[in-house]
């Protein structure tokens, strides 16, 4: 695997950028992005095996990196859920897997959605991490339309070493992350 345009980026530009704006002292004290978690809710897979077999399989052919089942940890009886059964599907990427995903997210996959304008510059979850809501996993050209079964969405978090959610926005800004104009 190469080295990814976006670690390039990352050190080239972003680095003396946010060591000016935010008048850094160490070099060691400029937020990096630590991991990316891609996440798939699959409450209807506990009635049925093989789509969890698929939505395994999608998020590994999404993310380069074999993804793992999560399970209930506390049985509800309203949801008909006990506890250890299979609930989703999530996977960590880290060092260049999570480059070469985020240069493939923001280069190939966002431009793709219907109607994109941008995405919420808002989502920070007060310690500098970013949450980002997709709806289907077709917008990822890896996945080919007549192998799926079922059209899901998925969550993708962007995790920072940023203290502050403006650091970590302008150092998402600065990667390359189209954030909606306000």
């Amino acid at each position: 695997m190469n080295a990814p345009r976006l670690k390039e980026i990352y050190a080239e530009s972003v680095v003396p950028a946010l060591m000016k704006k935010f008048e850094y002292s160490n070099v060691m004290e400029i937020p990096k992005i630590e991991k990316v978690v891609i996440s798939v809710g699959c409450g209807d897979c506990r009635d049925n095996p093989k789509m969890l077999d698929a939505v395994v399989n999608d998020i590994s052919i999404i993310s380069g990196q074999k993804a793992v089942v999560t399970r209930a940890k506390k049985s509800v009886a309203n949801f008909k859920l006990r506890e250890g059964m299979p609930v989703g599907v999530k996977v960590t990427l880290r060092s260049a897997r999570m480059w070469e995903f985020l240069d493939r997210l923001l280069n190939v996959a966002l431009p793709r959605v219907r109607d994109f304008r941008g995405v919420s510059p808002n989502a920070f979850d007060g310690r500098g991490n970013y949450a980002l809501g997709l709806t289907e996993q077709l917008i990822f050209p890896e996945i080919d339309y007549d192998k799926i079964e079922k059209i899901r969405g998925m969550n993708i978090v962007i995790c920072t070493t940023a203290k502050t959610d403006e650091e970590a926005r302008e150092l998402l800004r600065l990667i390359g992350v189209p954030f909606v104009k306000s």
